[in-house]
């Protein structure tokens, strides 16, 4: 299961084009027959995301890559809140026996350098807290961008896609257990 916001849920994208889709399929091509839920809803903060996380629970999911924290950062939330709310939402799944990766956000530099690194702080903090897998950065090499993402400057299109796929699919395969 990929639990996100807008960036996992494929917004301004063809449904064929969604990061989750996408995922499937290049495990499929790297030999994980795996079937990837798209429990992205756009706009969702790491309240959101808690908020839905037991009917997100209701599909059975045995690994939960979680997108969640970049609208948090985009509104200027406490980065406190952020932090209470992923933790919980960690807890919940691993509870529930899912296997958990948390991919990581980075804060925009106009709440100030404090906020960012309290904010930038919570993903790595969290996973040794549970110890679950990290993937650092979720946008990592589609982030500013321009040819990589959608005219908003945020959302990423079709290339900005396969990218992320692309760099985060060796950390997708460690969380199902595959060899390298």
């Amino acid at each position: 299961m990929v639990l996100g916001d807008s960036l996992t849920a494929g917004y301004g994208l063809p449904e064929k084009e969604a990061f989750p889709v996408k995922l499937q399929a290049a495990l499929k091509e790297s030999g994980i027959s795996a079937i990837v839920i798209n429990a992205g809803v756009s706009g969702d903060t790491t309240a959101g995301g808690l908020s839905r996380i037991d009917w997100a629970l209701a599909d059975k999911p045995t690994h939960a890559l979680v997108e969640l924290g970049a609208n948090d950062a985009l509104r200027g939330i406490d980065p406190r809140t952020t932090r209470s709310n992923l933790d919980t939402l960690v807890a919940k799944l691993q509870a529930a026996g899912v296997k958990v990766m948390l991919a990581g956000m980075y804060a925009p530099p106009n709440w100030g350098k404090e906020y960012e690194t309290d904010f930038r702080s919570i993903y790595p903090d969290l996973a040794k807290k549970y110890g679950v897998s990290l993937y650092p950065f979720f946008l990592d090499g589609v982030a500013a961008q321009r040819d990589l993402n959608q005219p908003d400057g945020i959302h990423p299109n079709e290339k900005g896609v396969a990218i992320i796929v692309e760099r985060i699919l060796p950390s997708v395969r460690r969380l199902l257990g595959a060899k390298e």
